[in-house]
């Protein structure tokens, strides 16, 4: 459904010889309709997103969003149905982003459907490794000690902040700052490293010395590149250039940046906010007293503290242990709520798409098939997973060919793969509704800004495949 808006002013994409797309809205149209023909089309998108949009070629298509065969376009929207190959020359501004010009590191994220998903357990270290590191560590404990004993005795001056004097307490405890001072400051150079720059497929360091292990620092004026392995801009749509970058920079230069939940003039940032959720559908309802949630053991912290405070009775399974999950499930369902045993209101089990500690995928089809069998509510958290699995980019679900609207709630977030802020609940409106009047922060939320919009609507097309032709 294409979302219009009466504001004059110029639109950030242009065609020659139909009207303008007046607004951010008419970009999430697009996104809208392309993704119908993707879904037309039916098997795996044959383009890959287009990570940098304004500094990647990209290849043409006569299959365009805008139904016009016989119009030219200067920006237009266009779906491109053959991906670049290793032949293609492209112009990359950001050497981080772009695309991925070598076939042989090309990959759908794809489950192979009617072959059973094969979750690989975490490997327990070998005994020798968890010996050496614990006499490591009770060696490196026992110096400290040591230290601070004789340092307080015969260095008085460098041990004032953990001695009494001139009638002033201590300013720090030595048992409480001993990790501090005698183990995590060894590691410092490491692990608490300033960077600097946008973080992509590896990162900037800026280097620094330390002439007394690492108390202090200085900086060297220098810097190192070394490889990205953890940052949440996954897919580097978080860069300082690119076509998002660009679409958030028109979108700041056409809506300004409004304070938070300002309608704007025109209903432009109304638009957009309703274009978005209608991008986000799903099912079901919440928990309470005399409900049963049965988590994962490795959910999230906010998980595990999310249904503590929601009265619910909560159990917990053996991590992506499928059996693990069925006996408990007919445990709960026989015995029924603790001492009046009365039927569960309702049972919610909650997994995460991807598990971000352990990197393994929930086996997504067995519950499927166990959720038929024992009808209980399924919580998907994919907070991890949207965006970056799945062929068409839409998560767990998508990568094992699972309709979203079996699964009661989804959840996910705009601030990894999207490189933006917020997040996101599909479900049914009731769900919607409520948790709007009971969300536990639903009372301090505020709407998303149009940048924030903005990034979210072009790079949820650049996943899709969609990008201006050259």
């Amino acid at each position: 459904m294409a979302l219009q808006s009466s504001s004059p002013q110029p639109s950030i994409f242009r065609k020659k010889s139909t009207p303008a797309m007046s607004t951010a809205a008419s970009y999430l149209s697009a996104v809208s309709e392309a993704d119908a023909r993707a879904r037309a089309h039916g098997g795996s998108p044959n383009s890959t997103p287009a990570l940098s949009l304004s500094s990647s070629v990209t290849t043409s298509s006569s299959d365009t969003v805008l139904e016009d065969p016989g119009a030219e376009f200067e920006d237009a929207l266009s779906y491109p149905r053959n991906p670049p190959t290793s032949e293609q020359v492209f112009t990359t501004v950001h050497s981080e982003f772009g695309h991925c010009a070598n076939e042989s590191y090309r990959y759908t994220s794809q489950h192979k459907t009617g072959t059973p998903y094969r979750s690989y357990p975490e490997q327990d270290p070998p005994y020798y490794i968890l010996l050496t590191t614990y006499l490591s560590y009770l060696m490196v404990i026992c110096l400290g000690h040591l230290r601070d004993f004789v340092g307080k005795r015969f260095r008085r001056s460098a041990y004032r902040h953990l001695l009494a004097h001139d009638g002033y307490a201590a300013l720090n405890s030595d048992f409480d700052s001993f990790y501090t001072r005698r183990l995590k400051t060894r590691i410092d150079d490491c692990f608490s490293h300033p960077v600097t720059g946008v973080p992509g497929r590896t990162i900037m360091l800026l280097d620094r010395y330390s002439p007394d292990y690492n108390v202090t620092m200085f900086p060297s004026g220098t810097r190192t590149r070394g490889l990205n392995i953890s940052s949440y801009n996954y897919l580097g749509f978080a860069q300082a250039r690119g076509g998002c970058a660009d679409a958030v920079e028109a979108c700041i230069n056409r809506y300004g940046v409004s304070p938070c939940g300002t309608r704007l003039e025109g209903g432009g940032l109304d638009d957009m906010q309703h274009g978005l959720r209608d991008e986000l559908d799903g099912h079901p309802r919440l928990v309470g007293k005399g409900s049963l949630v049965i988590s994962d053991e490795f959910n999230h912290a906010s998980i595990r503290w999310g249904v503590r405070v929601s009265g619910a009775n909560v159990r917990t399974f053996k991590h992506n242990n499928m059996k693990s999950l069925e006996n408990l499930l007919r445990e709960v369902i026989s015995q029924g709520q603790p001492k009046t045993h009365r039927p569960w209101k309702k049972i919610l089990v909650i997994v995460e798409g991807l598990f971000s500690m352990e990197g393994t995928l929930a086996n997504l089809p067995v519950i499927m098939e166990l959720k038929k069998k024992y009808k209980f509510y399924l919580f998907v958290d994919e907070a991890h997973s949207i965006g970056a699995l799945g062929p068409h980019g839409r998560g767990v679900a998508d990568y094992f060919g699972i309709n979203p609207r079996n699964i009661d709630i989804l959840m996910g977030t705009f601030t990894k793969s999207f490189g933006a802020a917020g997040g996101y609940i599909a479900g049914s409106k009731a769900l919607v509704d409520r948790l709007r009047l009971r969300a536990h922060t639903g009372t301090y939320t505020e709407a998303m800004t149009p940048p924030v919009l903005m990034q979210v609507i072009a790079s949820m097309a650049s996943i899709m495949g969609i990008s201006p032709t050259p």
